[in-house]
């Protein structure tokens, strides 16, 4: 299981603790590349951060879409660490039913479900 510290307004992979392969899979996408991330529970749309003014690469991600609404209150929280995992959904409308359908919501069913 990976956490990350609420700590800006993007998630940096070199914030990421006990996750390497998400840390190398945010650092691996291309700039404007999205993608799906669970963080304390909620699912969300993630984009990697554009090339920085000194032209670097930013190995960060953003908030778009809803999530980025949800990420600016979770500010209030800043200083927390939480779980976060990347989450490949078939259908987002499911994703955000999960947590309603509790007869799934078991530790064999994630084992065996999670890459769904």
């Amino acid at each position: 299981m990976a956490f990350v510290e609420i700590r800006d307004d993007t998630i940096w992979a070199n914030h990421i603790e006990g996750g390497r392969a998400l840390k190398e899979r945010i650092v691996a996408l291309s700039p404007g590349e999205v993608i799906e991330l669970e963080v304390d529970g909620i699912v969300g749309s993630w984009e990697k951060t554009r090339v920085g003014k000194d032209g670097r690469a930013q190995q960060s991600v953003k908030p778009i879409g809803n999530m980025k609404k949800v990420w600016k209150a979770f500010q209030a929280r800043r200083r927390e660490v939480v779980e976060i995992r990347e989450v490949r959904t078939a259908d987002a409308y499911l994703a955000a039913l999960s947590d309603t359908l509790s007869e799934w919501n078991s530790a064999e069913d994630e084992e065996a479900f999670r890459d769904l």
